[in-house]
């Protein structure tokens, strides 16, 4: 491998995290500095890349200790036979070019992922070297998220728990068949059993905590994973189905999908063509119906296409199950339970908590229910309130046209 200076290693290691989805730095413990103890915070604003829950922009130091590779999975962009440029940091460059980038403000926190070099054990033990520099040796309270190798030993990657507030361990593809036709030296059992591993470290040591003080915090912002989406045959409904098996199994606190994007010198086995981004969006979409708004699997499962299992791309997955659904609808949203408010189109769960408080004291009208939403006309057909019941509408047979979005075209230079 050439010679290369830092900034030529950066620019590489940078580009090659791109397609790591899985950044979130959201739900962690708080730590700062103030006082003149240590160096970094979990709780400024930063300038770009990840958000938190509460809409706080938080900047990472997102990249890869190296794109060089032992695996040679089809679809990645830094497997072995991969033709592209190859860079490798050491731990402690790492480790200063994210006290060096603190310290001039363009980052609170540092996301580390790798390609596998060695061994899947010497890889592993130099992240975590990287982790336990910044926080023993630098004392660093900013925020860290670690990658971690599920073929590595399993003490290496609970060392990585100790001293990142979050880890993730990829899953790849939704499915087994996938994952061995395109990435046949990893192992779905390795991958969960890593998985599982951290589920009950993370269990045991917050129960720890809970009787002992000086019981060390681990991995505070739980694990994630990422499945990328387009690469196999999967469906939508193969992939909703396998998210919600993995939040319920493994406590994870995301599930990030990754839309497949060709490659250079790609494989022959992998499509030619990227699939469009809007799946990649309607995934997010329906994985938020199943966290926040109630939906089990096999309903999401149920606003797909029933011939090939997709999601429709015009409209939303929440608006597709009421369309297919219909005789739940109209909803007296004066009378209504929470949880039914939930599934109308166009309601979110702040404009449902709004309607749950106000219709204490008064009955809404459907001018109250426009107040707290982005388009009325989308609320309409599926609700019935105060002067408002939607005869025509609950009558009409395609639905479809008057509640999708309309397709404006863009303007280039517009003001």
């Amino acid at each position: 491998m050439a010679q290369l200076d830092t900034r030529q290693k950066l620019e590489i290691l940078a580009d090659a995290a791109k397609y790591d989805a899985s950044c979130s730095s959201s739900g962690t413990t708080k730590r700062k500095s103030a006082g003149g103890k240590g160096i970094g915070s979990t709780e400024g604003m930063g300038i770009c890349h990840a958000y938190a829950p509460d809409g706080r922009c938080i900047s990472l130091l997102k990249i890869l200790l190296t794109n060089s590779c032992i695996f040679d999975c089809h679809y990645c962009i830094n497997r072995k036979s991969s033709n592209v440029r190859r860079a490798r940091f050491t731990a402690q460059e790492v480790v200063q070019l994210t006290l060096a980038f603190y310290k001039r403000n363009y980052i609170e926190g540092l996301f580390l992922s790798s390609g596998i070099i060695r061994s899947s054990n010497y890889t592993m033990e130099q992240i975590v070297e990287v982790a336990r520099s910044l926080r023993e040796d630098h004392d660093f309270r900013g925020y860290i998220h670690l990658k971690t190798i599920p073929d590595a030993d399993p003490e290496l990657v609970h060392q990585a728990g100790l001293y990142a507030d979050r880890v993730s361990i990829n899953v790849e593809l939704p499915t087994t068949g996938g994952l061995k036709r395109l990435a046949p030296e990893k192992s779905e059992t390795r991958i969960e059993g890593a998985m599982a591993g951290m589920k009950s470290a993370i269990i045991d040591t917050a129960d720890a905590r809970t009787r002992y003080r000086s019981a060390p915090r681990f991995a505070p912002a739980g694990q994630s994973t990422q499945m990328i989406v387009g690469a196999d045959a999967a469906t939508d409904g193969d992939i909703v189905t396998r998210a919600s098996s993995l939040y319920g199994r493994f406590g994870l606190r995301r599930v990030y999908y990754s839309a497949f994007s060709p490659i250079p010198d790609a494989s022959a086995v992998l499509p030619l063509q990227r699939p469009p981004l809007m799946r990649e969006h309607r995934l997010y979409q329906s994985d938020w119906l199943m966290r926040f708004y109630g939906y089990q699997p096999r309903e999401v499962v149920a606003a797909a296409d029933p011939s090939t299992g997709m999601l429709p791309l015009d409209i939303d997955p929440k608006l597709a199950w009421a369309l297919r659904f219909r005789e739940h609808f109209p909803l007296d949203i004066n009378r209504a339970p929470r949880e039914m408010l939930l599934r109308v189109p166009g309601l979110g769960v702040k404009a449902v908590n709004a309607i749950l408080r106000a219709r204490r004291w008064r009955r809404l009208g459907l001018d109250d229910v426009a107040r707290l939403t982005v388009s009325v006309a989308k609320v309409r057909p599926f609700i019935v309130a105060e002067g408002w019941r939607p005869v025509a509408l609950a009558d009409k047979l395609d639905l479809k046209p008057l509640v999708a979005p309309r397709r404006e075209q863009l303007e280039l230079f517009a003001a």
